[in-house]
C-alpha cells in the first residue's frame, strides 16, 4: 500500500497531517491514526481499491442537499451554467416563488441574491436543494437592549433549590431565581446544559457527557408548571418516598442516584395518573391533545430516543457490564432490527413514559423562559450545548451514520494538560453533515434556542477543527479534523435570527488563528475570562476587554474568586496529582495575587491595601466592579462568586476523586440573592447598564 496515497487521501478528507505542540513543535500524525479516522469518515483505504472509491467518493460532483448563502450576497451555484440567460426559481417556506438571474464566470455560477434570510428550494433539473440564506450575523445583544450593556448570572440548574425536589434543582428554581434576577434589574441567566443524560444510570451526571442534544433531561422538569400543583403532592404523597429524599434535600451534596430514583418515583405516579386521567378521557383532555401534539411534532427522533432509553434500562438489567450500547449483542445494536422492533411492541408503555417525560420537561423549559420575560429579563435564560454527545448514547445509537463512531474528541497535550484530553464524546461526521444537507447541526441548534434567549456553544473551534482521537489511543494520538466552517457559522447565524437568540462561542484554549475575528464578524461572542485576560506579568484593564465577547470572572470548569484568592484551587491539584511543582505554584499564585489586586486598584482606586487570603469577599466585591466596567456587552457573574463561594463546579481531569456535578447552592434559588454581600455585587453588575 502507498503510504502517500493514504496521506494524500487524508489532506482531501480534511485530516491535518501535522499540528503543533505547546511548545510550538511541528509533530507528525501517525499513519495508523490517519488510517483509522479514514474509516470512521467512511473512506475506506486498506488496499488500491479502496484508495480509488475513496477518492471518487471525496470527488464527486453531485449537488449537495443543502448549500449557505448570505442575504443580498450572490449564491455560488454547484453546478454549471450553460445558458447566461438562465433563471431559476427559488421558493421559501412559505411556497413563494422568486425568479432569481444566474451568473456565468470562467471558474463557476451563482444566482443574484436574496434579500431575506430564509430556508429556500432550489429546483436544478430534476435535483431539489435547499438553499439556506443567512443574515448578516447573528441576532446580537444590541438587538435586545440598544447601546446598552447588559448583566446577567450563570448557574448550575442541577444545583439550585427549590421546595420538593428530591435533592436536584429543576425549572421551577430556575423561575425562581430568574424572578429574583429580573427585580435586580439582572437581564440574562445562563444554564448549564440540560442535554438528556441516562435515566437508567444517573451516576453519570455530567451535563457535558450528553445521551442525546435533542431532548431534556427530565429530572430537571418542573411537572407542577404542567400538570398543577396537587397532581404532584398527590403523586409524592402516593411515592411515599421516606426519610432518605428529605436528607438528600437538606444536602449540600447531591446523591445522584437517591435522589434521580426518588424523582422518577414520583413521574411514573404522575404518568399513570395521566393515563388514566388525561389520555383515557373520551373525549381526551387538553392535557392529553398537547402531549399527542408534543409527539407528533418531535416524530421519530423522539420514538427512538425514548425506545433506547427503555432499551438501556433492559440490557443493564440483563447485564450490567454493558452500560456501552457497542457491548450489546448484534441484534440491540442495531435499532431496525427486528429484535428491537419486537421490543419496541413489548413495551410500548414504557416508551410512552419516556416520551412522557420529555414533553412535561419541554413545557417546564417553556414556562420558565416566559416567566424570565414576564419578569423583565430582555434576555431570559441561556441555554448550553455541549460539544458533542456520550459515545454510549441515544444519539450515537440512534443515527449512527451521523456521527464519528470509532472515534471521540478531545484535545491535544498542552501546558495545562501535558497528556492532552479525550473526553469519551463522539459527534456529527463532517462528510454527514453534507450529506445530510446540516439536518442533525440544524436541528440541534433548534433544540438549544427553542426556549431560550440565548445559547452558549461549548468549544465552538469544533466549527473549525476538532481533536479526534481513534476509541483507546491516548489523547496524543489523535489530529485534527476540518469542519465546514462558512457552512455552520451561516447556520448559526439564521437560527439565531429565526429564534431572536444571541449566540456565546466558548474559545477558551487553543485557537486556531483567524477564528475569532471569524465568529465577530458572524456576531458570535466570544468568551473574556479575568483569569485569562492577562499577558505575562499583569491583568488587563477593564477598558482593554475587547467588546466582541462576553466578560466573566471564570467558568464552571475554573477556581471561582474565593477559591483562586485563598489558593484552594491549588491545593485540590495538588491532591489529585494535577501539579508538577506545588511550590512553584503557589510561589507564582503570590504574585499573581498582587498583579492582580494592582490592577483592581488602577481600576478603582478606592480599592485600599492588598487583601489577606482570608479577605476574599473584598476580592470578590472588586472582581465584579472589575468585568462590570469592561466594554463587553453583556457581563455574566458566576453564581458561586455572586455568593463568595469557593465551590468549583468541575475538576477538568477528575472523575471520581472530586465531587463534580454534585454541589448545591445554599438556600432557595428564590432567596438566593437578598444577604448584603450578594444584594451589593449585583447591584454593582447591573449598574452596568447606566454607566
Amino acid at each position: 500500500m502507498n503510504d502517500a496515497a493514504i496521506r494524500q487521501l487524508a489532506r482531501r478528507a480534511g485530516i491535518a497531517e501535522q499540528w503543533l505542540d505547546y511548545t510550538n513543535k511541528p509533530r507528525q500524525v501517525s499513519l495508523d491514526t490517519i488510517r483509522r479516522i479514514l474509516v470512521a469518515l467512511d473512506l475506506p483505504c486498506a488496499t488500491a481499491d479502496d484508495l480509488v472509491h475513496s477518492r471518487r467518493l471525496l470527488d464527486s460532483v453531485r449537488p449537495p442537499p443543502l448549500i449557505t448563502a448570505t442575504a443580498g450576497q450572490p449564491i455560488a451555484l454547484p453546478i454549471r451554467v450553460a445558458d447566461d440567460a438562465a433563471r431559476f426559481h427559488l421558493v421559501d417556506e412559505q411556497g413563494t416563488a422568486i425568479e432569481v438571474a444566474a451568473h456565468r464566470s470562467e471558474r463557476a455560477a451563482s444566482l443574484s441574491g436574496v434579500p431575506s434570510p430564509g430556508y429556500y428550494t432550489l429546483a436544478l433539473g430534476h435535483t431539489r436543494l435547499t438553499v439556506a440564506v443567512a443574515p448578516a450575523r447573528c441576532h446580537i445583544i444590541d438587538d435586545n437592549a440598544p447601546g446598552e450593556r447588559l448583566a446577567g448570572l450563570t448557574a448550575q440548574t442541577y444545583g439550585l433549590r427549590s421546595d420538593g425536589d428530591c435533592g436536584i434543582g429543576d425549572m421551577a428554581a430556575v423561575g425562581a431565581l430568574a424572578e429574583a434576577a429580573a427585580a435586580a434589574k439582572i437581564d440574562a441567566l445562563a444554564l448549564s446544559p440540560a442535554h438528556a443524560l441516562f435515566a437508567a444510570d444517573p451516576r453519570h451526571s455530567s451535563p457535558y457527557s450528553p445521551s442525546n442534544r435533542l431532548f431534556y433531561n427530565p429530572l430537571l422538569a418542573d411537572a407542577g408548571a404542567v400538570l398543577g400543583t396537587e397532581r404532584v403532592a398527590r403523586a409524592r404523597t402516593t411515592a411515599a418516598l421516606g426519610d432518605a429524599v428529605r436528607e438528600s434535600e437538606a444536602s449540600s451534596l447531591i446523591d445522584w442516584t437517591v435522589s434521580s430514583n426518588a424523582k422518577m418515583s414520583i413521574l411514573r405516579c404522575l404518568f399513570d395518573d395521566f393515563v388514566v386521567i388525561d389520555l383515557a378521557a373520551n373525549p381526551p383532555t387538553k392535557l392529553a391533545d398537547d402531549f399527542v401534539k408534543f409527539c407528533a411534532a418531535r416524530g421519530a427522533e423522539l420514538e427512538q430516543h425514548a425506545l433506547f432509553e427503555t432499551l438501556h434500562a433492559a440490557r443493564l438489567q440483563a447485564d450490567s457490564h454493558t452500560w456501552n450500547w457497542r457491548d450489546w449483542p448484534p441484534e440491540w445494536r442495531d435499532p431496525n432490527s427486528a429484535a428491537v422492533q419486537s421490543f419496541r411492541q413489548k413495551n410500548r408503555r414504557e416508551i410512552l413514559f419516556h416520551s412522557f417525560l420529555q414533553w412535561i420537561t419541554d413545557v417546564s423549559f417553556a414556562a420558565a423562559q416566559r416567566q424570565a420575560k414576564r419578569a423583565g429579563m430582555r434576555i431570559g435564560l441561556i441555554s448550553d450545548l455541549a460539544v458533542g454527545m456520550n459515545v454510549s448514547g441515544s444519539h450515537p445509537w440512534m443515527r449512527q451514520a451521523d456521527i464519528l463512531g470509532g472515534l471521540e474528541i478531545g484535545a491535544p497535550p498542552d501546558l495545562f494538560n501535558i497528556n492532552g484530553q479525550t473526553w469519551g464524546l463522539t459527534t456529527f461526521s463532517p462528510r454527514a453533515l453534507s450529506d445530510r444537507g446540516f439536518a442533525p447541526f440544524i436541528a440541534t441548534l433548534r433544540a438549544c434556542m427553542r426556549y431560550s434567549g440565548g445559547v452558549r456553544i461549548d468549544h465552538a473551534m469544533g466549527f473549525m477543527r476538532l481533536w479526534v482521537t481513534p476509541l483507546g489511543a491516548a489523547a496524543s494520538e489523535g489530529a485534527y479534523l476540518a469542519y465546514p466552517l462558512d457552512d455552520l457559522l451561516h447556520l448559526t447565524a439564521l437560527e439565531s435570527y429565526r429564534h431572536r437568540s444571541i449566540v456565546i462561542g466558548e474559545d477558551l484554549g487553543t485557537v486556531p488563528a483567524g477564528f475569532r475575528d471569524r465568529l465577530a464578524r458572524t456576531g458570535i461572542y466570544g468568551m473574556g475570562v479575568l483569569w485569562f485576560e492577562r499577558d505575562a506579568d499583569r491583568f488587563t484593564a477593564p477598558s482593554s476587554w475587547s467588546p466582541n465577547a462576553v466578560a466573566m470572572t471564570s467558568t464552571h470548569d475554573l477556581p471561582p474568586v474565593t477559591a483562586w484568592w485563598r489558593g484552594s484551587d491549588l491545593e485540590l491539584r495538588a491532591k489529585y496529582g494535577m501539579l508538577r511543582d506545588e511550590k512553584a505554584a503557589r510561589a507564582a499564585r503570590r504574585i499573581e495575587r498582587i498583579s492582580l489586586w494592582r490592577a483592581f486598584s488602577a481600576a478603582n482606586p478606592l480599592a485600599g491595601d492588598l487583601p489577606t487570603q482570608d479577605e476574599a469577599s473584598r476580592v470578590v466585591d472588586e472582581a465584579v466592579s472589575f468585568i462590570a466596567a469592561t466594554p463587553s456587552p453583556l457581563a455574566l457573574l458566576p453564581l458561586e462568586d455572586a455568593l463568595g463561594q469557593d465551590m468549583q463546579p468541575n475538576v477538568p481531569g477528575t472523575v471520581d476523586e472530586h465531587p463534580n456535578w454534585k454541589h448545591r447552592y445554599p438556600g432557595d434559588a428564590g432567596a438566593l440573592l437578598e444577604a448584603p454581600d450578594v444584594c451589593r455585587r449585583v447591584e454593582t453588575l447591573a449598574r452596568r447598564g447606566a454607566s
